[in-house]
């Protein structure tokens, strides 16, 4: 494919109705966006001070005072500022769209004559910007500028925000590139290469992309442009941690240590990996570069086959937040991190749009409907910043192993990129539920919506319906729709053996392509797609080679991931194990999980010993065990009874 061969889109066309994610972006938009503004301004005593919107103030000349906070604190500002736009496409909200434009205009205050703008390097450090890319996120926060930038002008139309990024972005351009007396460098921390790849397709310089390609070109040549900048720093370096000097030296750990073409694992810190590969992958699809393809097959195979939990969560330590080695997947212990998963979202998307391939799909679903929506609590107002398969509360205080795992939400974090970045993919699904391209319109999933898309001039407008994930029965209604020949390519899910579609009634004729069934005719008002997607409920094995999940099993239904959790099934859930035998049946949620479909067996449980009971035994079991109905939640919806103990891998009586 080549780059007119995807039309993103446009979410001012597409208003989700799913009752399931209907309800999410009513909580975005009614408690996470007012929130998190609370919070970016420092008015919820109980949480970690932000700062940010301070920060932006003293930048301005508005206040005096002292840069607080994160390097990258900026980012947070702007990662808010995409989700407003985005929610204001789903339901326009003159009040919210106003506050936006305050704290535009206060970014416009805070740039540079130059264009640069950055409060750390403005207030904290002047006259050291660009010393440290490798650290210190001055490219990572200009990236997150720049998609809100987009996002705000394709939901309002207003370009105040985006003149601000191309200001910026050719202030970049003009520091960095591979002519006499630009900086060859590129960013510890990737987000602006996919970030510049948006900018390109709606300002169509091509500047943007070129330089797009000269940050992912240059990734990992030698000599290293971090020991470089190093040197001339004489060898300081910014954070500190397990050794001196870690990130400058760990090439790995920013994809840095050869050049991409070179590599074929997914390897150091999770985020920056699939922001990284993201970028690459669109700019593969809008050049058709074949060697930068084979680069993101090799990586994204390495990841989903050999180091991706079964939540769709990567980052599987959490020193360095970071990959480990091939089927290294501690449950207990995992890092999971919820900002990446959504890049791995983001990395599927592109690939989906390069490949056409519903595998891709796969993985995003799995992604989204585990680990992303499990990263915010069912009451918009706490957030998991770590995603473990399994907890054990009584250790956690007291094992250093586990200091980044959390059994319960917080409220808020010192660093807070993955609240921002939930609230902003919530609001923006619509872009991954559907992949318009001239010749097809890919539905990816099926979550209930409304949309209207063009088609040679005519509307193509649909009408999703359903309640996905929960139950198997999915209608695509098409009206305002005259006679507009195009082919709709439905995705046939992994989880799914035994797919039904019918068309008006009838059997659906058409062909499956890469895992999409492409139904090509002319449409009419009135006509109607049935999908029947049989949720069974699946027992899922992990290869062999995943020594954590050894003599275990995990259960599945539709996309969703479940798990035991102490608030159903009492303590020691170790002790728990589900037959081979045993049926998992039905049953409805209550309290907090009403409308979620819960999963019960019957198991087993190894009762304990008493106190007085010796810690080993010779040759005998010091066990009786005796039958426990399990319950199994869905796994996103652990941790919002309390704090409890909480696993997905079970063993198998």
């Amino acid at each position: 494919m080549m780059q007119s061969d995807v039309i993103e889109a446009d979410l001012n066309r597409i208003i989700i109705t799913d009752p399931f994610l209907g309800e999410y972006q009513r909580l975005i938009r009614d408690v996470v966006i007012p929130y998190q503004w609370r919070a970016l301004n420092d008015e919820i005593p109980e949480a970690e001070p932000s700062h940010a919107m301070t920060n932006y103030r003293i930048a301005a000349g508005l206040e005096q005072g002292e840069f607080y906070g994160m390097v990258f604190q900026d980012s947070d500002v702007t990662k808010w500022l995409e989700a407003v736009a985005w929610s204001l496409s789903q339901k326009p909200d003159s009040t919210l769209e106003k506050t936006a434009d305050e704290v535009i205009e206060l970014l416009a205050k805070a740039q540079c004559d130059d264009g640069y703008l950055n409060t750390w390097y403005t207030v904290k450090e002047p006259g050291l910007r660009w010393t440290n890319v490798a650290e210190c996120h001055e490219l990572y926060c200009a990236g997150h500028l720049f998609e809100a930038a987009v996002a705000f002008f394709n939901a309002t139309g207003k370009r105040r925000l985006l003149e601000i990024a191309c200001r910026f972005a050719d202030h970049i351009d003009s520091v960095f590139g591979p002519n006499d007396g630009q900086l060859r460098g590129y960013p510890g921390h990737p987000e602006i290469e996919l970030a510049l790849m948006r900018l390109y397709e709606v300002t169509h310089e091509p500047r943007y992309q070129a330089l797009a390609r000269f940050f992912l070109e240059e990734r990992g040549k030698q000599p290293y442009y971090y020991d470089i900048e190093f040197a001339k720093r004489g060898g300081s370096w910014h954070w500190d941690g397990w050794a001196d000097a870690w990130m400058v030296k760990d090439k790995a750990y920013t994809h840095s240590h050869k050049p991409l073409s070179e590599q074929s694992e997914a390897v150091g810190h999770a985020v920056r990996s699939v922001y990284l590969m993201t970028g690459l992958a669109h700019i593969t699809r809008m050049t058709g570069d074949e060697e930068k393809r084979q680069t993101c097959l090799r990586i994204w195979n390495n990841m989903v086959q050999r180091r991706m939990y079964i939540t769709g969560g990567i980052g599987s330590q959490g020193i360095g937040e970071a990959f480990t080695s091939d089927y290294d997947l501690p449950n207990d212990t995992a890092y999971g991190e919820s900002c990446a998963s959504i890049g791995l979202m983001m990395f599927a998307r592109r690939m989906l749009e390069m490949e056409g391939d519903a595998h891709y799909a796969d993985v995003m679903e799995r992604a989204f409907y585990n680990t992303v929506l499990g990263g915010m609590a069912l009451d918009g107002k706490h957030f998991f910043y770590v995603n473990p398969l399994e907890t054990h509360p009584k250790s956690i205080p007291h094992n250093h192993i586990y200091d980044h795992i959390k059994p319960v939400r917080q409220r808020w974090f010192g660093c807070a990129c993955c609240p921002p970045n939930i609230a902003r993919t919530l609001v923006a699904i619509g872009h991954y539920i559907f992949t318009p391209r001239p010749d097809a319109l890919f539905i990816n999933f099926y979550a209930g919506s409304e949309a209207q898309f063009t088609v040679s001039e005519h509307t193509l407008a649909l009408n999703i319906t359903g309640n996905y994930p929960w139950d198997e029965q999915v209608t695509i209604r098409f009206s305002q729709t005259q006679g507009v020949e195009h082919t709709i390519a439905l995705r046939l899910p992994e989880w799914c053996a035994a797919p039904r579609v019918q068309v008006n009634g009838e059997a659906a004729q058409g062909e499956v392509i890469k895992g999409y069934l492409h139904l090509h005719r002319q449409w009419q008002e009135g006509d109607c797609i049935t999908l029947n997607l049989p949720m069974t409920t699946r027992r899922v094995y992990a290869n062999p080679l995943v020594r954590h999940a050894a003599g275990k099993v995990a259960i599945q239904r539709g996309p969703l991931v479940y798990c035991l959790e102490e608030a159903d099934n009492g303590a020691e859930l170790h002790n728990l194990s589900l037959p081979k035998e045993s049926e998992l049946r039905e049953i409805q949620g209550v309290g907090v999980l009403t409308g979620k479909i819960l999963l019960q067996a019957e198991g087993l449980r190894v009762l304990t010993a008493g106190e007085d009971t010796p810690l080993y035994s010779f040759d005998h079991r010091q066990t009786t065990v005796t039958r426990q109905t399990l319950t199994f939640i869905p796994w996103f919806s652990w941790a919002n009874r309390g704090e409890g103990e909480m696993r997905i891998w079970v063993d198998e009586a």
